[in-house]
């Protein structure tokens, strides 16, 4: 276990014998087995099977066998300059960037790609009507960037909006669709940042967010096909306008899901609150995009800050750092290049989200902003993921039975490994408890198979509803049973 302050002490239950308390020579007690029901509602579940079949068949149908390439499989990871510098960036600071990405080992945890954002260009496009790169800001010009950004073994992303302007009044790309994804692609640029200010009026575009951020995804794929190169990712910014969860996996390989993120632990819990309720979006090539890292940023404390990352990579959200790199602390960097995290995130057997299981101190799938869901799970090539959030303002207990997770399999034991003290845990039988998990704390774990549970294991069942022997017989939770009748069951 780590001595790190701040550290959760994590006890899973193991090896009953018959009639007899838990005990266990890996592992101290933990209370007594619990009974919990799983509800299950069939609207949601019909809901939710509907949901994947319709993304699925959007997604087929926007990547026809017309020989272009699919990007973006996996979440995108790498360095965005918004958070930290809004739009006082130049060349120096972007090389300077890039060049910290690879000596302080962001580059070998997986951060592959640095984005501009917004305030690179002149504010008029030229007289042939082209976006032009700020003389000031980048005197050398982006293809000469680009190449530098590519020399490091980086991808380099660039930044432009569906309206007349970007956010902050530069050139947009409305009606230039075509022409900028040119340029772009021209200037060595791998993605795309799009995002959704200076919306044009109705009565000139006759159409809605779907239809601004569709134009720019049929310029990608035609030059992608004219010039057989990859298209450039596509990541839009509509700041979960229109439900682009529902949608938006047609167009491009991520979508915002909330309005921007600031480095406060009231931002953090209200965006893992409303992306709770559509983790279903989340798959291969299509990502719910939870907004840009703000790990490194503001007063954010460590547990709030590893919270953060550890919430984002397991709903694969892309992962974008915003920080000052040449200022991190140690810290920082520790939460950013979490290995075992990051493996979860990148995982190119399963794509999907964890999703939650318990909503904890809110009745069942009720949206609260302050106290998101606590309790998730879900699938790895590994094992079962598990993620705890202790949404309360004080250290507290966290406890759930296995099998509140679809992933878990009844009667069965399982190894458990901490995804942030690296080490393994004992062997979880039913249920597990983290103990004195910090304020706005998190606990991730990764729980393997380790074959049947012990023989004996009373109750007979983990889910006690409909608990019932083969002659009929029914366990009765509130009955007191005899020995005979204990053996007999």
């Amino acid at each position: 276990m780590s001595t790190k302050p701040g550290s959760i002490n994590l006890r899973a239950p193991v090896q009953p014998e018959a009639g007899q308390t838990p005990t266990s020579d890996r592992t101290p007690l933990l209370d007594s087995l619990a009974r919990g029901k799983l509800k299950c509602s069939f609207m949601g579940v019909l809901a939710f099977a509907l949901a994947v079949i319709l993304g699925t068949l959007a997604f087929f149908a926007h990547h026809p066998s017309s020989g272009i390439q699919a990007v973006a499989r996996l979440p995108v990871m790498g360095y965005n300059t918004w958070n930290a510098y809004h739009c006082n960036i130049d060349e120096d600071l972007i090389i300077k960037t890039a060049k910290l990405m690879k000596t302080l080992g962001l580059a070998d945890a997986g951060y592959t790609h640095v984005n501009l954002d917004d305030c690179y260009s002149e504010k008029e496009r030229s007289s042939s009507g082209d976006i032009v790169a700020s003389k000031t800001k980048f005197p050398s010009g982006m293809k000469a960037l680009t190449d530098q950004i590519h020399e490091l073994g980086l991808h380099a992303g660039i930044y432009s909006d569906s309206g007349w302007f970007t956010c902050q009044i530069y050139p947009g790309s409305y009606k230039n669709e075509a022409r900028d994804a040119k340029l772009f692609q021209d200037w060595g640029f791998d993605y795309l940042k799009y995002d959704n200010c200076a919306v044009p009026f109705d009565n000139i575009t006759r159409e809605n967010i779907m239809g601004r951020y569709e134009r720019m995804a049929n310029a990608i794929a035609d030059l992608s096909q004219s010039s057989g190169k990859p298209p450039l990712i596509l990541s839009m910014c509509q700041w979960g306008r229109e439900q682009g969860w529902i949608w938006a996996r047609r167009y491009g390989q991520s979508w915002r899901t909330t309005n921007d993120i600031q480095p406060t632990w009231a931002s953090i819990a209200d965006i893992i609150n409303q992306n709770s309720f559509y983790t279903w979006a989340t798959d291969f090539y299509g990502h719910n995009d939870m907004d840009i890292l703000e790990v490194g940023n503001g007063d954010l404390p460590y547990e709030e800050a590893k919270t953060h990352f550890t919430a984002w990579a397991l709903m694969k959200s892309p992962l974008l750092i915003s920080a000052d790199l040449e200022s991190a602390s140690q810290e920082t960097l520790e939460i950013l290049t979490n290995p075992e995290i990051i493996a979860i995130h990148q995982d190119p057997v399963v794509g999907t989200s964890v999703s939650p299981f318990r909503w904890g101190i809110n009745p069942d799938y009720v949206s609260n902003a302050t106290h998101p869901a606590q309790y998730w799970s879900g699938e790895s090539q590994n094992g079962t993921v598990f993620m705890l959030i202790n949404t309360l303002d004080e250290p507290a207990n966290m406890f759930f039975n296995l099998t509140e997770s679809p992933w878990i399999r009844a009667g069965r034991q399982y190894f458990v490994r901490d995804l942030w003290t690296h080490s393994d845990n004992g062997t979880a039988v039913r249920n597990f408890t983290a103990y004195d998990v910090p304020a706005h704390g998190i606990v991730a774990l990764l729980l393997q198979d380790a074959g049947d549970e012990p023989d004996g294991l009373w109750p007979p069942c983990a889910v006690i509803e409909w608990c019932m022997a083969e002659d009929g017989t029914m366990y009765d939770p509130d009955k007191k049973w005899s020995a005979e009748e204990h053996e007999d069951l």
